[in-house]
């Protein structure tokens, strides 16, 4: 399943476009505003910013990419620069002190970029078509991710997975991953997916088979707690495109990358 909770861009716009747009009492002639509204930012304007962010172009194939000297491309580069440095400090420090160190990326939006069914469904969600667009395995990377991943494993570093994505998807999911340079821990012993009709006993608090009621923060947190305290790794960086994917602890240091097309509490 896709992240579950999908709220039109409108209440990322400030991560675009720098500030909201509110009704105040401007006018033109013949028009006028009222100023008690506070009227959201348009919707039309908030998609033309998203566009102008990720420098969105259509390639030969008529998919959309993200361009690589967009502001979108430009932010990531920086995080990634900001990343490697942690790791390769943290690291050592981990091993120096006896831990076993560990990394979790996201993986859609954080990992794979799903520009394209965004603009294409004017950033909405449905599940038919969303489970569609996943299973044809073919999205592009997020810039420098997939170098990121492998970095992690250069360094020493053990690297997992937490989605999302449904258990039914995984093996979609694994190809498109192999197909953009991340061939790195791909086993089911590293990806962690949704399993809503069995999933595992460290989520039993909030899943029971057939009767799942995890929150996004629930899930992710709880599979970082199953990591750290199960499988005895120190989890050093937690890279997400949403807070929830971040929020809960279990890990060291956090990395929000950019996505203003959808948010998921």
């Amino acid at each position: 399943m896709h992240k579950p909770l999908r709220i039109a861009a409108v209440a990322t716009a400030c991560a675009v476009a720098g500030a909201a747009l509110y009704g105040a009492g401007a006018a033109t002639a013949g028009q006028s505003t009222a100023n008690s509204t506070h009227e959201p930012y348009n919707i039309g304007l908030l998609v033309k910013d998203i566009d102008s962010y990720y420098g969105t172009t259509a390639d030969a194939n008529g998919v959309y990419q993200a361009s690589a000297d967009s502001p979108y491309a430009k932010d990531l580069a920086r995080l990634d620069a900001s990343a490697r440095k942690y790791i390769d400090q943290a690291a050592r420090k981990a091993r120096h002190k006896g831990e076993k160190p560990a990394v979790v990326f996201d993986i859609d939006d954080t990992l794979l970029l799903s520009l394209d069914y965004e603009k294409r469904n004017n950033y909405t969600y449905n599940s038919a078509t969303w489970a569609a667009y996943v299973n044809k395995a073919d999205r592009p990377a997020v810039f420098g991710s997939p170098e990121l991943v492998r970095y992690a494993e250069k360094k020493g570093v053990e690297v997992f997975y937490n989605s999302g994505l449904s258990e039914a998807q995984r093996s979609a999911a694994v190809e498109n991953l192999k197909k953009v340079g991340v061939e790195v821990n791909l086993d089911a012993d590293h990806m962690f997916l949704k399993n809503t009709a069995n999933p595992p006993s460290y989520l039993s608090g909030c899943a029971t088979p057939g009767a799942w009621t995890c929150t996004t923060v629930q899930y992710k947190s709880g599979t970082r707690q199953h990591i750290e305290k199960d499988l005895g790794y120190e989890i050093i960086a937690n890279f997400g495109d949403q807070y929830s994917d971040l929020e809960g602890g279990y890990a060291d240091r956090t990395y929000k990358l950019p996505n203003p097309t959808y948010f998921v509490g």
